[in-house]
């Protein structure tokens, strides 16, 4: 055969076995739709076989459950809520959740009350080779430690200074993660076979990964031996909830950077 009559788009043609396999998978399909079908009314059976062999069969990448999966709710309160305050689409969302299947919900998702995304992800963080359960440990651990330590603190104060003692270490955490996030930051850029360091400003999420990373790596680093994660934590989040230590040193060495490479900063150009 000349390469002119040979075509360039042309399909393989299934093998005997793939025609066989392909053949009963089908019949298979075939065989349950109809059970299905026979066991449900007319008007709902069609879609009902589409929607659990849809199901059973499509997969998505990187994914345990297809589109047709709905999200978990853990919130009490939209479990609490009547039925005469959802509007029509809050109401077709329950009528959904009970007809269509819904993923598990992850082992991290809670609705206690003390759950606070913040620290739920400052102990994803500081977690090693997947020992989350040491991990939420030291965190409570670490709190305990905190609300001792300002419980004491009150005691031993004037009746004038108990007003100014924060005893909430929950308050205490956020207000130290606040003072450690670092304003601008900066990033090597390259111009003229030259890299230079150019001071830029940081989003939300990168200036609070940078506080949780220097507060962990600082922890970890200068941990004394016979000093407890927990109580070094503790002490680094009290010293961040009043402007010190050495992770609020960091920041302010992160910003004398930016401020003398000032010069550099119209390399940035988006």
């Amino acid at each position: 055969m000349s390469s002119s009559s040979r075509s360039p788009h042309r399909v393989p043609s299934l093998s005997a076995k793939n025609r066989k396999m392909r053949l009963q998978f089908t019949q298979t399909q075939q065989n349950w739709t109809k059970k299905i079908g026979n066991a449900l009314p007319g008007a709902m059976s069609l879609d009902f076989c589409c929607a659990v062999w849809m199901v059973g069969v499509f997969l998505v990448r990187w994914s345990r459950y297809n589109p047709y999966y709905l999200e978990p709710e853990v919130s009490k309160e939209a479990y609490s809520r009547p039925e005469t305050e959802l509007s029509a689409e809050e109401k077709e969302q329950r009528e959904l959740k009970a007809l269509r299947p819904i993923k598990a919900a992850t082992s991290g998702v809670t609705s206690s009350v003390f759950d606070d995304p913040v620290i739920s992800k400052f102990i994803n963080m500081m977690m090693k080779h997947g020992n989350k359960v040491l991990a939420r440990e030291i965190m409570t651990q670490t709190l305990e430690n905190i609300k001792k330590k300002q419980v004491e603190k009150y005691h031993k104060a004037s009746e004038g200074e108990r007003e100014v003692i924060e005893c909430n270490p929950y308050t205490i955490f956020h207000q130290a993660l606040e003072n450690c996030k670092p304003v601008v930051g900066l990033a090597s850029i390259q111009k003229g076979g030259k890299y230079y360091q150019v001071p830029i400003p940081l989003t939300d999420n990168r200036r609070r990964f940078l506080a949780m990373k220097w507060m962990i790596t600082e922890c970890q680093d200068n941990k004394h031996r016979r000093t407890h994660m927990y109580e070094k934590l503790s002490q680094e989040l009290l010293a961040a909830f009043g402007k010190e230590g050495n992770v609020i040193k960091k920041k302010y060495e992160l910003h004398k950077m930016a401020e003398a490479n000032r010069a550099y900063a119209h390399y940035r150009w988006w």
